[in-house]
């Protein structure tokens, strides 16, 4: 069976102060089972929400067509204004791939989604990005050219016909575009002025297609063009990012608005220095930055660690700290709260079910282990306490980064922290995932027998769910061995006050595989593959030994500087 595929939608309505109207659009948009509305993000000035959803293509298609058809009913266009340019009740609505999906499929499903609402709605459609038509609308700044208020002029125009629905103007939905696209990210730079023109001067600066170039660089200087009349234009500093600046009513500030396209060619953190350096320059300041919509996790993280590095200080801490200093460095708090859990995918999608044991407190922890419940049992907590043991030897490495007398050796300490991050967070996983693999067991058994068919059947799901239940704890194994090298230089070379850590570390990683060997031979006990479980015994015992062996060269090292 194939995994699933997910896309992204993200429209964008033209109404951002009555949020009754968002409220009946999002309805439809939750009316669709198997799709789930992550972000409602509405601003005022520019009387726009951006909503992002989630779910398998068809799913989503369906959503997003109620979501198109409720707006064109409930949004009037001629009573319309805001900050933002707009041609439609449902301005754009971009299709993203997410898992296991190409941009070609996603592009065909753009079209579908054209199609039927072209066809039920008496809308005009166009595509852009990468399901564009044309390459004059692959940009979506063409495309929207005009706005609303030339929309019914551009309509008579033959070459901007629409690509699906009507080619009459709607007064009352305007013109909406369906893409294609790679994600994009929605910044906003905060700046300590109130003027526009100036904003849009930092924009010129970092935005890829920069400014027109002009005679002596002057305001007022005469246009530069090239032998065919075109005007010249000086590039900004930034790829892949599109830029004007406005004022903002309800802050009552100027902002940098940037369209970040790749974000592998400009991240998050490149862009927000890029408008600091230009607003120093030119006598202004950047004050904090503003998120629209949703982001990948990997955005926050790249930009917390470049934030450390800067600073000097590990990057070897959790994910949530590591996006901590990302939220205080871009300042995405000055405006208002800014949760993680509600702005970053990934957390949104995450499935508090599957991981029950990680989302306890300890106390909670504790006493589902100590219940008449049969799991959480040994296989858990080897996982966790090995867990435990790897972040010890993680917590040595960042105090070394972090002592007085030791700036020199930051980086260091940094990437070995790093590295007990990585096996820590591994080992975290598998604690909740020697649970699962218990309770497949049991539903295993559970399944009829009566027939033979039921009989081979409920036979083949118990050998491989035992199979599954001996590759974890020796997963753990495997994974917590690796922490020995870590642990033994934390002990050698690693801040001395906290040397009896490092040993309390290996004594935990020890611990954690034998306490995980045990669950691999009593789960291989009644497996009938009598070659796979002598390869399973071998490789179990010889990682516990080499385990003793390495935790008594570090005990040694521990013994030996106490």
């Amino acid at each position: 069976m194939g995994k699933k595929q997910l896309i992204e939608c993200v429209p964008n309505f033209s109404e951002g102060r009555d949020m009754s109207i968002i409220k009946q659009i999002t309805d439809e948009i939750e009316s669709v089972e198997g799709v789930l509305l992550l972000d409602v993000d509405p601003g005022k000035s520019t009387n726009r929400t951006v909503v992002t959803f989630v779910g398998e293509p068809e799913l989503v298609v369906e959503a997003a067509y109620l979501a198109i058809k409720k707006a064109s009913e409930i949004i009037d266009m001629s009573k319309h204004k805001g900050e933002h340019p707009r041609m439609g009740a449902t301005d754009v609505c971009p299709l993203i791939p997410i898992s296991n999906i190409s941009m070609d499929e996603v592009v065909e499903y753009a079209k579908k989604l054209g199609e039927k609402a072209g066809s039920n709605l008496n809308i005009p459609f166009y595509l852009y990005e990468s399901a564009a038509s044309t390459p004059e609308r692959k940009n979506l700044a063409n495309v929207r050219s005009g706005e609303y208020e030339g929309l019914s002029k551009k309509l008579l125009d033959p070459k901007w016909k629409p690509d699906y629905g009507s080619s009459n103007f709607n007064p009352k939905s305007g013109a909406t575009a369906i893409g294609a696209r790679d994600f994009l990210i929605a910044y906003n730079v905060n700046l300590n002025t109130t003027s526009v023109r100036r904003a849009n001067s930092i924009a010129f600066d970092i935005r890829e297609k920069g400014r027109i170039k002009k005679k002596g660089n002057k305001l007022n200087g005469e246009i530069q063009r090239d032998k065919d009349g075109n005007a010249l234009r000086v590039p900004g500093t930034c790829k892949s990012v599109k830029a004007i600046g406005w004022y903002i009513d309800e802050y009552d500030l100027a902002q940098i608005s940037m369209n970040l396209t790749d974000i592998n060619v400009t991240p998050l953190h490149v862009a927000f220095e890029a408008c600091r350096d230009s607003a120093n320059k030119r006598g202004m300041r950047v004050t904090g930055s503003e998120l629209v919509g949703l982001v990948p996790k990997k955005v926050l993280i790249d930009a917390g660690k470049f934030f450390l590095e800067k600073q000097e200080r590990s990057t070897g801490i959790s994910e949530l700290e590591i996006i901590h200093i990302a939220v205080k460095s871009l300042g995405l708090d000055e405006l208002g709260p800014f949760d993680p859990k509600k702005k970053v995918i990934e957390y949104l999608l995450e499935d508090e079910a599957d991981q029950p044991l990680l989302n306890k407190t300890l106390v909670a922890f504790s006493n589902e282990t100590a219940s008449e419940s049969p799991a959480p049992g040994g296989g858990s907590i080897a996982a966790y306490v090995g867990a435990l043991g790897v972040s010890l030897g993680t917590m040595v490495a960042n105090l070394s980064s972090h002592k007085r007398g030791w700036d020199d050796q930051w980086k260091s300490f940094s990437d070995q922290a790093a590295i007990g991050q990585n096996i820590k967070d591994r080992l975290l996983n598998l604690v909740d995932a020697d649970t699962h693999a218990f309770n497949k067991i049991i539903e295993a058994i559970r399944l009829p027998k009566s027939s033979d068919a039921e009989k081979k059947a409920r036979t083949k799901a118990i050998n491989e769910a035992t199979k599954n239940a001996i590759e974890v704890p020796l997963q753990v194994m495997r994974t917590t061995s690796e922490a020995y090298d870590f642990l033994l230089l934390m002990a050698d070379v690693g801040n001395p006050n906290s040397v009896s850590d490092a040993g309390v570390g290996a004594l935990c990683c020890t611990t954690a595989i034998g306490g995980a060997y045990l669950n691999v031979k009593i789960n291989c006990k009644d497996f009938d593959d009598p070659e796979y479980v002598k390869a399973a015994l071998k490789e179990g015992k010889q990682l516990l030994n080499k385990a003793k062996e390495s935790e008594a060269k570090i005990l040694a090292i521990v013994d030996d500087k106490m």
